[in-house]
């Protein structure tokens, strides 16, 4: 499997290429899509200086067909429309590949994530092509997969200690602190926790050791 970021620009006469290019310094943030029988559903979230005026814009492009405003807040305008022209969706339907959302949109461009075979990818840039839209990779690199050694509650703890400082120096949470965060007994934490490090300070070491010891080289 492959791990790939497109940049994707967007052909002028469809909504939101004209909209964003139109208010450059406003990001829109696809957060939902689903492609229809020649329409796509989307929930987008509208940040920057001309939110209003992007909204407007949606209401009456002739190609969305329906759009509503479910909040309107300090992160952004929550908007949900249809469109007739899905045009990312249908490359990616007819490519087989899920692209992963969100998605950010600005000044023409739309910026996406994808985790695919290069099988994939490949059948994924014809159909772009196919809808007329340019596109230039900005990576591509085989995605690793790291198994997570500890189970959920001991990388539930361990997380925990990480981001409230009990690994910090000084240390910014007590073991007391943590198990109160957690809602469990202090000497449950206590337990929870040093298996955990056991478990990561074991696999460490052994890929110390399968990576050879470096005091031995010349």
């Amino acid at each position: 499997m492959a791990e790939a970021r497109l940049s994707i620009g967007l052909p002028e006469g469809v909504w939101i290429a004209d909209v964003s290019r139109a208010h450059p310094e406003t990001n829109v943030r696809v957060l939902a899509a689903m492609p229809g029988d020649g329409v796509g559903f989307g929930l987008v979230r509208i940040d920057g200086p001309d939110r209003e005026a992007v909204v407007e814009w949606m209401r009456g492009a002739e190609d969305v067909t329906a759009c509503s405003v479910l909040h309107r807040g300090d992160r952004g305008t929550l908007v949900q429309f249809e469109t007739t022209q899905p045009l990312l969706l249908l490359s990616a339907r007819e490519s087989g590949i899920a692209i992963e959302l969100p998605i950010d949109i600005s000044d023409g461009s739309a910026t996406v994530e994808i985790t695919a075979s290069r099988e994939r990818l490949s059948k994924l840039g014809e159909q772009l092509r196919a809808f007329g839209l340019d596109f230039e990779v900005e990576y591509v690199r085989e995605q690793v997969r790291v198994e997570h050694p500890l189970p959920e509650r001991q990388r539930e703890v361990l997380l925990a200690a990480v981001e409230n400082g009990y690994y910090d120096t000084p240390r910014r949470c007590s073991l007391t602190d943590l198990a109160n965060e957690l809602g469990v007994a202090k000497s449950t934490a206590s337990e929870t926790l040093h298996r955990a490090e056991g478990t990561v300070i074991k696999q460490f070491v052994a890929g110390l050791a399968n990576a050879g010891d470096p005091r031995s080289e010349p």
